[in-house]
């Protein structure tokens, strides 16, 4: 997949995910906002309650996005059949994109009145959807292969110590510079930092590294590079230092990605459980919605 096609890829999750939520928001937001005693004399009630053609649509229509979601990542992530069928980063985001607009809908069909054993896993359901943000988050700093596989400390540093030559044999970037590049974002200062100090670290780092390259597209002006060499250079500099800073971040990443599991996965069984509990008491009281 290109540049281009990612791009469109990710664009059309987040245009649909975006009609969807606000289409329903606002065609429903009378009903939603009107107390539940007084909703019955709504016109809307038989319509977006959650037994309702659109209400109860809502719920099967958000499950089975979280269902398949939840199915086709596990699938890809662990079949060794499905290697080859793109890149997991693409899966996880197709993930994403389910995951995060199945509990929307859902919410929907609960018409926000939550109650009884069902609020059980509607709130296990914001927890998975809330700590799959930060998930994600952890997962990303990872370095990784196309295929999903976590690159180790020495084919990260072999990656670092190459772009430096790169800097250095093809566009004659001073040794000097790349030594400021690497005391700039010491790996040794990023080892074994706390999660809290970690959103603090990134913070910081958003700032400082915006200072630190407008004062090295100064100095590389000095080495009368064109344009092009030059854009390509603080491209290459700007994967550098974040490549640095996800060596010196690996070990704690790994240690923090392994807790999430243990505290994301008990949320997502509960929430499936009652769920299909909930599925099932709903068609054998007889509401089968439109079929």
């Amino acid at each position: 997949m290109t540049k281009a096609q990612h791009n469109f890829y990710i664009g059309s999750f987040i245009l649909i995910g975006s009609v969807i939520t606000l289409y329903i928001a606002l065609v429903g937001a009378g009903y939603y906002f009107t107390p539940i005693e007084e909703r019955f004399f709504d016109t809307m009630h038989n319509t977006l309650k959650p037994s309702g053609d659109w209400g109860h649509g809502f719920g099967i229509i958000g499950s089975l996005m979280m269902l398949l979601g939840v199915s086709i990542y596990m699938i890809r992530k662990r079949s060794k059949r499905f290697v080859r069928s793109g890149a997991l980063k693409y899966w996880l985001e197709l993930h994403i994109f389910l995951c995060g607009v199945g509990p929307i809908l859902v919410l929907y069909h609960t018409a926000f009145k939550f109650g009884g054993i069902v609020s059980v896993s509607f709130y296990s359901m914001v927890a998975v959807a809330l700590s799959g943000v930060i998930g994600r988050f952890i997962y990303v700093q990872i370095p990784r292969t196309l295929q999903g596989q976590t690159l180790n400390y020495s084919e990260l540093k072999k990656m670092n110590e190459e772009m430096s030559n790169k800097l250095r044999d093809e566009f004659s970037v001073s040794e000097a510079l790349i030594l400021k590049m690497e005391e700039f974002i010491s790996i040794d200062d990023y080892k074994n930092v706390g999660f809290i100090q970690t959103l603090s670290t990134f913070t910081k780092d958003y700032f400082v590294k915006k200072k630190f390259f407008n004062s090295l597209k100064n100095e590389l002006k000095t080495a009368k590079l064109s344009d092009e060499s030059l854009h390509e250079v603080i491209k290459i500099a700007k994967k550098k230092l974040l490549l640095q800073r996800r060596i010196g971040m690996l070990s704690s990443m790994q240690k923090f990605f392994k807790y999430w599991h243990i505290l994301h996965l008990p949320f997502a069984i509960i929430m499936l459980i009652i769920m299909l509990i909930h599925v099932v008491v709903t068609i054998l009281f007889g509401y089968t919605w439109i079929f």
